[in-house]
């Protein structure tokens, strides 16, 4: 007998999940930045070994109080991700962070999935303030709590053997029998296409060397992707952003900067697909973007 089932991760905008699944299945399947609301739509990934399979199930995190459009959609779709079935449900809080409105939100939501559910404090490792004595008292309602370092690694594997307990099983022939899965639990190990994985990829190197305003009001897309005879991929990609003043930051003093975001995506892209890659990277204003767009 094997293992297979969804779990599903719940948490404030950068409490870490997205960084807990890149480090479990051991590649990026999610961006990451410092900056909160990086991850934009739920992303599914397949973590596989001996022991069966975990479909892990990220979701944006949840703003307390989204004020722009963007933000808006990005909770509506965190909502009903939520209602989907799922095995497990793994609440996620930061150590590093003060309990507050929002923390109180997503514990709601949290609260009304009659699921198991597993606490995860998140960020023990940091050496700055901890705000741990604030999340104890979550320990009388959740039955399984485990301190994490997500982006260390620490104390993840017995994370991982708990929730491989809750998780049903199924006989090994059962499992090579894709027709008796359900077509939910049958996943490649990525859910995006190819074009909004390299998009992502980009928008994170945007996240990461640009301010606090610029990164939320912009989004790529990714138009083309060729295969050349020279063996060197061509993508053709879009920053999309709201207006002219945001272009010529991301422009930059003599396009310094598009150049830099540039650089650091495509070697990014060339690490993750193995390949040579020449990144067309062109910047476009479309102040109705968000409206299209995630």
């Amino acid at each position: 007998m094997i293992k297979i089932g969804k779990v599903l991760l719940v948490g404030r905008a950068n409490v870490g999940k997205s960084t807990f699944v890149n480090n479990v299945i051991g590649q990026k399947v999610a961006i990451t930045s410092p900056k909160p609301q990086t991850t934009r739509f739920s992303i599914r990934a397949l973590y596989e070994e001996e022991r069966g399979k975990i479909i892990f199930v990220d979701t944006p995190g949840i703003v307390g109080k989204a004020k722009d459009y963007l933000s808006k959609r990005i909770n509506e779709k965190t909502l009903q991700v939520l209602n989907e079935s799922v095995d497990l449900v793994i609440y996620m809080v930061d150590a590093t962070r003060k309990r507050d409105f929002e923390e109180s939100k997503v514990l709601g939501l949290v609260r009304k999935i009659n699921r198991p559910k597993i606490l995860v404090i998140n960020k023990i490792d940091d050496p700055g303030k901890s705000f741990l004595p604030q999340y104890k008292f979550l320990e009388e309602e959740f039955k399984d709590v485990f301190q994490i370092s997500a982006i260390n690694n620490m104390h993840v594997g017995p994370l991982l053997d708990k929730i491989f307990e809750y998780l049903p099983s199924i006989s090994v022939e059962a499992a090579a029998d894709k027709e008796k899965i359900p077509p939910d639990l049958v996943y490649p190990l990525l859910n995006l296409d190819s074009k909004i994985f390299l998009g992502e990829l980009i928008r994170e190197k945007i996240f990461l060397m640009m301010g606090e305003e610029i990164p939320y009001t912009t989004t790529v897309m990714v138009d083309q992707i060729l295969e050349r005879k020279n063996g060197i991929t061509y993508i053709k990609a879009r920053i999309l952003t709201t207006n002219d003043r945001y272009k010529g930051m991301l422009i930059g003093k003599d396009g310094r900067k598009i150049k830099e975001i540039g650089s650091y995506a495509r070697k990014e892209i060339a690490l993750a697909i193995n390949k040579k890659v020449f990144l067309d990277l062109t910047i476009e204003v479309d102040p109705h973007w968000q409206e299209m767009y995630y």
